[in-house]
């Protein structure tokens, strides 16, 4: 097995999940480990594929600064200060981004074999060109696949379903009517004079078989409750860890956020009460969250 320290370094804002998770595999089988993973995102791209970052063990970078060029410049700064602080041998990005050409440079000059990765369609020949070696990864989006499948079959079950429940409403209405049938010789046996109990035989069958026909005919029109977190309080309606992830991004990106300006943003979210306390809600989101210090917080991060 290689000895030799590599880093792989993802412009997540420009190749797919599925070439993400190739790269990973590609890079394991060559050099037998990878002693840095890290891939460069937005806030909403590090909380969309949180899954699997934890998966492969990519710790994600978030970006939050404006501008169409932020995320590469990023990249580009973190990867000269790891250089310079762990000494790689080899220095992976996956990115089809022409830009990082000077980037690819300055690291070669630093001793480091720069590889590239891209995503076929998105790479041209002259991005290629500026690494010392350049593997193109094919895009399979299996995922969606997968996703719909199940759909399909599901549908196709549900007229099956509705067939079996209109065999049923016949079978009920024989059962009803049989069974006031049966009650019909009693009534007339117990007064004799008229025949008129045998007007009560239609009542009857037509009040106990109208629910069962109508529930059976519309399966779905009784509402389903839905399900909502619940918040600090025990009532439903609250903020949810993603929701709450989704409006302090620091927090999936490993980093820790002053209490007080998590307070300010839940709150603007609307996911705080003006007059409700932060030490409650994350107290009752204390398996995700953790309040440093604990005896008296002003820092807020995310479990590991």
């Amino acid at each position: 097995m290689t000895t030799e320290r590599v880093m792989l370094l993802i412009d997540a804002d420009n190749v797919s999940v599925d070439v993400m998770e190739q790269a990973v595999k590609l890079l394991l089988n060559q050099h037998g480990a990878l002693h840095v993973r890290r891939a460069y995102c937005t806030a909403e791209s590090a909380v969309k594929h949180q899954a699997i970052f934890k998966r492969l063990s990519i710790k994600p970078m978030v970006n939050l600064a404006a501008g169409k060029n932020s995320t590469d410049i990023a990249l580009a700064v973190d990867a000269i200060d790891l250089v310079l602080a762990e000494r790689p041998d080899v220095v992976v990005i996956a990115s089809s981004d022409s830009d990082f050409a000077p980037l690819v440079a300055r690291l070669r000059e630093k001793g480091c074999v720069v590889r590239g990765i891209g995503q076929r369609g998105k790479t041209g020949d002259e991005t290629q060109d500026a690494y010392d070696d350049f593997t193109v990864l094919e895009h399979h989006p299996a995922s969606t696949g997968t996703v719909r499948a199940p759909a399909k079959r599901a549908a196709a079950k549900a007229p099956a379903a509705k067939k079996a429940a209109a065999k049923k409403v016949p079978a009920k209405k024989t059962a009803a009517t049989k069974a006031a049938a049966k009650k019909s010789p009693a009534r007339k046996t117990a007064g004799r004079k008229t025949a008129a109990p045998a007007v009560d035989i239609k009542p009857p069958a037509v009040v106990e078989d109208a629910p069962p026909a109508a529930a059976l005919r519309n399966p779905t029109t009784r509402p389903e409750p839905l399900e909502t977190d619940p918040g600090p309080s025990g009532r439903r309606g609250s903020a949810s860890v993603t929701a709450v992830l989704a409006c302090l991004p620091e927090l999936a990106a490993g980093q820790a956020l002053a209490l007080n300006v998590a307070v300010q943003r839940l709150r603007e979210a609307q996911l705080l009460g003006k007059n409700s306390s932060s030490l409650k809600l994350f107290s009752q989101l204390e398996d995700r969250f953790e309040l440093l210090p604990p005896d008296k917080p002003s820092q807020v991060r995310l479990r590991r």
